[in-house]
């Protein structure tokens, strides 16, 4: 088990590389992640939702994502609020307070699925969630140390060094765990090293004479390793070339699926930027509204900030418009939840660019999708997913966009310059980037399949863990069976 001293420590990708390195070996190897929060998931092929994060990681492990990857998956609607997905599917709204008890009740859930897993592979690489030294956590813990003593499995522990303090992390991370959880705990792997790794001899070596534990590795700073972020708004962009299409995304409060846009941040062609509050909206090409949580309320946000007219002025000056999912709905006359689904009942008045409603349900739609995107010439290959309460309807769908298992999806305004979809995943396949691209106005675009560049930063950490890593000790932590 891989857990961090913080957030963002690295866990994430450390299970990852993990995954890859041992899928090379020829290792069945699996991802877990006991319970996950975060706003990015993925449908997985047996039809439910997990945290991105784990989804990647079945890549790493060349395997197809699956709901046993990632049991428990809370997506949060507001600062106490959040929706509780078990095994892939929805089952409750719940307040923060309330998320004591019910762990008791999903734990089982948790265990189930480790033990299916443990049946059919050799390997499992699990994931904590946080810090394991959040001491007030500890009594109903199922994320960190709580299952890793059910289970009794070996944990190392990992930190961002980029960020400073990690050597007072690990000590303190180890002083705050019980007995119990610190007999666990096998070794340290220091996370983003950037400078000679011999300037860290001295500190490692009071590390391990404090804490009783080896350093099992100082892994460099990868600059430029495009993989995708679980859950904080990724900020690494690539230099834009001359003539670039610029590309604006509101940045709103309840963003979910954020992955969507790392074809375009990571694309040489484009000028790229999250948009966060208080920033002058710039000149732009391509507007994108993303998927959202909480629809209504990150409507009344764009209007709060004022950002309904600066999309409407953007439109008027000619730029494009998308609308992703939530965005999509937005792009509506109106937004109607009568039961309260994403927060308290009511009708919101949406931006009224294309002719049709949406109306929020208890129900989610969760699907992986294959289709053609038709924006003139003879149609490109698309996939992705959809993720999403509620249903759309009205004349805008006469003008489907996508054409997805044999339906028209997603809908195109008459001016040809508004286009929304329910599809995740849009810009991923380099076809279909390059149609979406050159829609929006950019000449000649030459885009790279999202999976290829996946795949290429997958072998690259694998490679740099193979080098960093002291395998000769984790090895046997990894306990394969005899052949």
């Amino acid at each position: 088990m891989i857990q961090g001293t913080t957030s963002h420590a690295g866990k994430s990708v450390m299970v990852a590389g993990l995954c890859r390195v041992l899928a090379r070996r020829g290792v069945r190897v699996a991802p877990f992640k006991p319970q996950n929060m975060a706003l990015n998931s993925a449908v997985t092929a047996d039809g439910g939702e997990i945290g991105r994060a784990q989804a990647l990681q079945a890549r790493a492990a060349r395997l197809a994502p699956r709901i046993d990857f990632n049991p428990v998956l809370i997506k949060p609607e507001s600062d106490t609020g959040a929706q509780l997905v078990l095994r892939g599917r929805p089952v409750r709204g719940f307040e923060a307070r309330e998320f004591g008890s019910l762990k008791r009740w999903v734990f089982a859930e948790v265990l189930a699925a480790y033990e299916r897993l443990r049946a059919e592979f050799e390997c499992v690489v699990v994931e904590g969630a946080g810090s394991p030294a959040e001491v007030n956590l500890r009594r109903n813990d199922i994320a960190n140390m709580g299952f890793a003593t059910h289970v009794d499995c070996p944990v190392l522990i990992v930190a961002d060094i980029d960020r400073g303090g990690a050597f007072a992390n690990f000590a303190g991370t180890l002083s705050a765990l019980g007995r119990k959880d610190r007999r666990l705990v096998q070794g340290f792997i220091i996370n983003r090293f950037r400078g000679e790794e011999r300037l860290l001899d001295d500190a490692i070596a009071w590390l391990e004479r404090r804490t009783r534990r080896p350093v099992l590795g100082v892994v460099p700073y990868l600059q430029g390793l495009a993989l995708e972020e679980e859950d904080a708004l990724p900020l690494e962009t690539v230099p834009a070339a001359a003539g670039a299409l610029t590309v604006v995304v509101p940045a709103l409060p309840r963003i979910s699926n954020h992955t969507d846009f790392d074809a375009l941040r990571l694309h040489p062609q484009v000028n790229f930027r999250f948009l966060g509050p208080g920033e002058v909206w710039p000149a732009a090409d391509l507007v994108v509204l993303p998927g959202s949580k909480s629809v209504r309320a990150d409507l009344d946000w764009l209007r709060t900030h004022d950002w309904e007219r600066a999309i409407l002025r953007h439109l008027r000056y000619g730029g494009k418009l998308i609308g992703v999912c939530g965005g999509f709905q937005m792009l509506g006359e109106e937004v109607a939840d009568p039961l309260g689904v994403e927060g308290p009942p009511g009708t919101s008045r949406g931006l009224g660019l294309l002719a049709m409603r949406t109306e929020l349900g208890p129900e989610k739609q969760l699907a992986q999708v294959e289709g053609i995107l038709f924006l003139g010439g003879e149609g490109a290959r698309v996939r992705g997913y959809e993720i999403h309460m509620g249903v759309s309807s009205g004349p805008a769908l006469a003008h489907p966009v996508l054409r997805v298992g044999g339906r028209g999806e997603g809908a195109i305004d008459v001016h040809g310059q508004v286009l929304g979809t329910y599809l995740h995943g849009l810009f991923d396949e380099a076809e279909a980037c390059d149609a979406l691209l050159a829609w929006s106005g950019l000449a000649a675009p030459q885009s790279e399949s999202q999976g290829e560049r996946l795949e290429r930063s997958l072998d690259r950490l694998a490679d740099t863990l193979e080098a960093a890593l002291d395998w000769r000790r984790i090895d046997p932590l990894i306990a394969l069976p005899e052949t």
